[in-house]
């Protein structure tokens, strides 16, 4: 089995693409986590038909 990769040295540079990196330097905040959705199958609402002429209201 090989051995596990070595961690990648930090970026030292502000321009850095790396949002984890700029986190452990302290130069910017952890991104929100986004809230989970609480329904994620709900049904979908309808509105009613509106009734033909030909039926009674």
């Amino acid at each position: 089995m090989p051995d596990p990769p070595a961690p990648l040295p930090l970026r030292r540079d502000t321009s850095a693409a790396d949002v984890g990196s700029l986190v452990r330097l302290g130069w910017t905040d952890p991104p929100p986590i986004p809230a989970p959705v609480i329904q994620p199958f709900q049904e979908p609402v309808y509105d009613p038909l509106p009734p033909l002429d030909d039926e009674p209201a």
